[in-house]
This record gives structure tokens, C-alpha cells and sequence, in this order.
């Protein structure tokens, strides 16, 4: 009584950890803390189960939990220290997927110890189905990121097709559980089926929207771990999964909202397949043709600005350039210039990405302002340096009621006085589409790569 008691007390004290630490995770200041937190509670839970376990364990069983605890800690730690902020997106998509597999593996592994019991057999069916599909899912999103799949691989009637595999997987599935089988056929048969209904539902979608979807696969793996805690009476099991689950579903819907788009139309939607735009595009299809500039002109406009907004993007991060745009931002307010940094929700490849981007420099917190707060300070703003977004500040979504992002809240840079704009090229963004700013009259394009471009604007500002 005393062992379940600690035990119990220890899943209680790690899932207030859960809690408080994704509370904490709601502010740049507490994330890292809030991360730590969780972390501790976590490896609590983890050491409580196994030496406050009730029942005969074989030493093997304990070595073998140890070597697993060891390898599965070396591998994790050695990936996380080396990753790369651009590439923080796919890991996160990777260790979701790993998580799906071991709610996946769980149900392969008890299916046989519970033959017979309705309730039990659901369960691990639910989670097996699940769990499957954020496994094979995620792999697919994480090629995506990554860029081995580039494009989205789309069959002719490919949502009835995968409405149809669903429908079958969840009758065969209940089919299992009503019938009571014990066929170990018929649960890899239903293992298999849903590994490739999760590279069928992934597939199709486009790389715009992948943020959403690992969001969504996010989800999948938390109500998969719930199933788990809810066989085995696991309560911290239970609790994280719920956590992780609701989390990802809210984060999902929040993501949907702020690109004006329903879940259903991300799924079935194409976003993201690409449509006009060229690497070699100088003018638009509406007429115009687009300004250059260089680092020197560009200094000159922000030396005598009043106020300067920056608009950070995903090329930003793969130039690795946000300590010298930190700089910028420090040398900038030396001459007197107001600075602040406009966020939007979906830039870059996760929701966050600028803000732990900026924060790794210590950019200060409250110069990080969302699109919400932030857009009605355009109009007063005399430059807007943008840097390496797109998509996000595409007036299309406003213009052109034919767009992919028609209706897609985005960040009113054309309102400012003065538009500056780094890309490395005139290649479109993420949803594949030209954009309208890049032709603004008031728009001048700094090519090249940020981290060099602003260095040279950093260098020309000093000399001034």
C-alpha cells in the first residue's frame, strides 16, 4: 500500500509538472524554464514506474529498460544539441513520429494479454490505429521539411480514395474488437493499413500547410498515448497524453484561424502546390516591374527613419542571421530609431519559430509584437525591412480573391512608407504564388543571402 501510494504520488507531482511546464511554455521569458519543469517531471514519472513497480521483474527486463533509457537519452541529447534552428521543424516532426510507433508497438505488443476483454482490445485497436498513422504521417512531413519530397504527390481522386481506406480501417477495426478475434493476421493487417493511410493523408498535402500537420500528427500522438495510460491505469500516461493531445488540437485550430482556413480545407486543399511565380519572374503578371537596391541605399533610408518595423521570415533562419540582425536592431537604436520586430503567426516552418529565433540573440521580449498589435503601426513606420518572409506579407490575400491565401490575415507592410525587402531570389514563398509586394512602388529588393546582406547594411550604418 505504501509503494502505490508514493507511486501515485509521484504521477500526481509529475503531471502538475506537465501542467505548470506547457503553461510556462506560453511565454518566450518561461518557456525554457517551463521546458526544464516538464523535463524533471517526466524523468520522475519514468524512474517512480520502474523501481516503484509492483510485481516480479527479471534483472534482463531491467537491463534491457536501462540500455533503452541510456541509448534512446544519448541519441536524443546528441541530435537536439546539434540541430539547427531551420531544421527544428523536422525534429520536432521526427520525435512525434517516434512517439506514434511506441503507442503503435504497445498495441502490437498487447493485444494477445487482452483477447476477450471488449473494452481493452478498443483501446489498444484506438491507439494502434492512431498511433500508426502520426508514425507514417510525420515521416512524410518530415521528408517534406527536410526537402526530400519537394512537390505533393497527388493521385486522381485521392480524397475519396483516402476517405474510403479510412472508413474500411475503422470498420475492420471494429469489426476486431466486436468479434473478438484473436488473429494476429487480421491486427498487422490493420497495423499495415494504417502506416499507409498515414503516407496517403500527408502525402497530398502541400509544404505551406506543413506546419498545420505536424500540428494535427501532434495530436494524433498524444490521444495515442492516452489510450496507452488509459490500458495500463497510467495515470501520468494518461495525463500527458491528454495534455499533448488537447494542446496540439488547440494549436491546430489557432494555426487554421490565423490563415483563415478551415482543418477540412487543409486536408483536402492544395495549397501549396505551386502556381505562377519563376526564379527568373522580374515582372508582373498585373504590370510593373520591380526596384532593386543595395545594402548602401538601404542604410541611408533606415539612418534617418523614426521608426523602423522588421519582419523576420524563414529565410532569416536559414542564413542563421539573427544575431546580426540583432545588431542591427542595437545599432539602429543608438541613432535614435524606434525598432520592433512584427510576428506572425504561421511564419517560418512552426508556430514560434521567430520568437525562439529572435529570443537565442536575447532580443528583448517586448519588441516582439504579433500581427494583431502590430499592423496598425505600419501606416506610421517609416521602413519595413523584411527578411526572408513571403507569404505572410502577400497583399494577394487581400487582392485576389483566385488565391490559395485569399482571406489569410497577413502583416500590412504595404501600408508603410518605405518597403525594403531580402530575398535570395524572385522564387515564391512556401504556398508557391507571386507576390504583389515585390512589385509595390514603394518596395525596393535587397538580393542575396541575409546573413551577408546584413552585415554589409550593418557596416555601411556604422560608418554613417
Amino acid at each position: 500500500m505504501e509503494y502505490i501510494f508514493s507511486l501515485e504520488l509521484i504521477y500526481l507531482i509529475a503531471s502538475v509538472t506537465f501542467i505548470l511546464g506547457l503553461k510556462m511554455l506560453g511565454h518566450p521569458e518561461t518557456a525554457r524554464k517551463g521546458n526544464l519543469i516538464a523535463a524533471f517531471g517526466m524523468t520522475l514519472a519514468i524512474f517512480g514506474t520502474i523501481f516503484l513497480y509492483q510485481g516480479k521483474v527479471q534483472p534482463l527486463i531491467y537491463s534491457l529498460i536501462g540500455a533503452a533509457i541510456l541509448i534512446g537519452t544519448i541519441i536524443g541529447w546528441g541530435i537536439a544539441k546539434k540541430v539547427g534552428m531551420t531544421k527544428m521543424p523536422e525534429l520536432v516532426s521526427l520525435f512525434n513520429g517516434m512517439g506514434g510507433a511506441s503507442a503503435a508497438i504497445i498495441g502490437l505488443i498487447e493485444f494477445s494479454h487482452y483477447v476477450g476483454d471488449q473494452l481493452s482490445i478498443a483501446t489498444i485497436i484506438a491507439g494502434l490505429i492512431i498511433g500508426s498513422i502520426s508514425f507514417s504521417g510525420s515521416m512524410i512531413a518530415w521528408a517534406k521539411l527536410n526537402g526530400t519530397l519537394k512537390k505533393p504527390i497527388r493521385f486522381p481522386s485521392y480524397n475519396i480514395v483516402n476517405n474510403i481506406i479510412l472508413i474500411v480501417i475503422l470498420a475492420f477495426g471494429v469489426y476486431i474488437t466486436m468479434s473478438g478475434s484473436d488473429s494476429q493476421l487480421y491486427l498487422y493487417l490493420i497495423f499495415f493499413a494504417a502506416l499507409a493511410y498515414g503516407v496517403l493523408f500527408v502525402m497530398p498535402i502541400g509544404g505551406a500547410d506543413m506546419p498545420v500537420v505536424i500540428s494535427l500528427l501532434n495530436s494524433f500522438t498524444g490521444l495515442a498515448a492516452a489510450f496507452a495510460g488509459f490500458l495500463y491505469g497510467n495515470m501520468v500516461m494518461l495525463t500527458g497524453g491528454i495534455l499533448v493531445g488537447s494542446a496540439g488540437t488547440i494549436l491546430t485550430f489557432a494555426m487554421c484561424d490565423a490563415m483563415n482556413r478551415p482543418l477540412a480545407s487543409v486536408i483536402f486543399g492544395a495549397f501549396g502546390e505551386g502556381t505562377a511565380g519563376s526564379e527568373a519572374s522580374q515582372k508582373s503578371p498585373h504590370g510593373g516591374s520591380i526596384k532593386k537596391t543595395t545594402p548602401s541605399d538601404a542604410a541611408i533610408l533606415m539612418n534617418y527613419a523614426n521608426k523602423v518595423i522588421i519582419v523576420p521570415g524563414y529565410g532569416l533562419a536559414v542564413a542563421q542571421a539573427q544575431h546580426v540582425i540583432h545588431e542591427l536592431e542595437l545599432l539602429l537604436e543608438k541613432k535614435g530609431v524606434e525598432v520592433k520586430y512584427a510576428i506572425h503567426p504561421v511564419a517560418g516552418r512552426m508556430p514560434g519559430h521567430m520568437n525562439v529565433l529572435l529570443a537565442e540573440t536575447n532580443v528583448d521580449y517586448d519588441k516582439l509584437v504579433e500581427m494583431e498589435d502590430i499592423n496598425s503601426e505600419f501606416q506610421n513606420t517609416d521602413a519595413v525591412l523584411v527578411v526572408g518572409a513571403n507569404d505572410v506579407v502577400n497583399p494577394a490575400a487581400y487582392n485576389d480573391p483566385g488565391s490559395p491565401i485569399y482571406g489569410m490575415p497577413i502583416l500590412d507592410v504595404e501600408k508603410a512608407k518605405s518597403i525594403i525587402i531580402n530575398k535570395r531570389s524572385m522564387n515564391p514563398g512556401y504556398a508557391g504564388i507571386e507576390n504583389e509586394l515585390f512589385f509595390n512602388q514603394k518596395t525596393s529588393m535587397l538580393f542575396g543571402d541575409a546573413k551577408d546582406v546584413l552585415t554589409k547594411l550593418v557596416h555601411e550604418l556604422k560608418g554613417m
